[in-house]
């Protein structure tokens, strides 16, 4: 008989993300349960309890209170970047395993510090990297593996979003907070995505900021494009900005073909894959899906049968490693080895 046992959740943050996506995806997962909700407005987490059909709510505050229930075996942190250390590492120490939303900190060091000390503790630690198992990334990844585009010296690939002042997040523009600008934010689609489909590390870039607007990027570049050199020759030109309509895309150049992918990172969004392999074109469309249910599942089945998950906190580390050079390349303005 197949074990109908699933894996108890807490979900840390209730922001926008979680309201709108991480909560309602547990109606659909196969091996998790939302079992609690933490969340600094202790009223709002309790509406949210009832709506989602969550057993338990805690207030900011009774975060301990909530890793010493036994019903929860798992937490999803879905605050902002800078409060992931500090939670991750509340939670290992308790023994529970963690989700945690991207990027997985505000630097290396934090990054290094959370994969540490989920080790240490003997619990799962996953980066919630959602493209990772949403079917037009899969495709994607299929053909570039299966060696359908020949080899591949170029992929372009960029991801945008507009700030609008009043109506996007304002901490996203705090650098403590969120770990940077829009490379931490959207960029680091672009940099995980293209390094997870090649399954190779970059071990060079060269970056560029700008900023227009001098008083409301201030703290956080405008925007960034940066040049990512692989062992094999590969370079991945991207880019990314908060001074721009939200779009997104994956353009891959092969010896035997190409393909884009547009919008490729938005979750609320049909993707569609145009190509063309030798003589023969491609045109798919991938309806939206929930993207966050089968990341969840992923993560409860890997703890159900004790083993690892892909992407695991190695893989948020490295990703911090990189976007830390790209920075640095920026700021010193000439080539910088990605050190690991």
């Amino acid at each position: 008989m197949k074990s109908t046992r699933k894996i108890g959740f807490a979900v840390v943050g209730l922001g926008a993300i979680a309201k709108g996506s991480v909560l309602p995806c547990f109606a659909r997962t196969k091996k998790a349960l939302l079992v609690a909700l933490v969340g600094r407005d202790k009223k709002e987490a309790a509406r949210l309890a009832r709506k989602h059909k969550a057993a338990y709510f805690y207030g900011a505050n009774e975060y301990s209170e909530c890793l010493s229930n036994p019903n929860v075996s798992a937490v999803y942190v879905a605050t902002p970047p800078n409060q992931h250390l500090q939670l991750t590492i509340h939670a290992a120490e308790a023994g529970k395993h963690v989700l945690c939303e991207k990027p997985l900190a505000t630097n290396p060091d934090e990054s290094a510090a959370m994969v540490e000390s989920c080790r240490k503790n003997g619990v799962l630690l996953m980066t919630a990297y959602r493209k990772h198992f949403e079917p037009s990334a899969l495709y994607l990844k299929r053909l570039i593996q299966n060696g359908d585009l020949g080899r591949i010296d170029l992929i372009h690939t960029a991801f945008s979003e507009l700030h609008s002042p009043g109506f996007s997040l304002p901490w996203l523009l705090d650098s403590k907070v969120a770990g940077g600008g829009p490379l931490t934010d959207l960029g680091v689609y672009c940099v995980n995505t293209t390094r997870w489909m090649m399954e190779e590390d970059p071990i060079r870039v060269t970056a560029q900021t700008w900023v227009h607007d001098k008083l409301r990027f201030r703290d956080v570049e405008e925007g960034i494009s940066f040049r990512l050199e692989f062992p094999s020759g590969l370079v991945v030109q991207g880019s990314s900005t908060y001074g721009a309509v939200i779009s997104s895309f994956i353009f891959v150049q092969g010896t035997k073909g190409w393909v884009s992918l547009a919008p490729s990172f938005p979750f609320d969004e049909v993707r569609r894959l145009t190509g063309k392999i030798g003589k023969s074109w491609i045109e798919r469309k991938f309806k939206i899906t929930d993207e966050f249910a089968p990341e969840v599942d992923a993560f409860a089945a890997a703890i159900l049968k004790n083993g690892a998950i892909q992407p695991d906190g190695v893989q948020g580390h490295k990703d911090m490693l990189i976007l830390r050079s790209i920075y640095e390349s920026a700021r010193k303005q000439h080539p910088v080895d990605i050190k690991y």
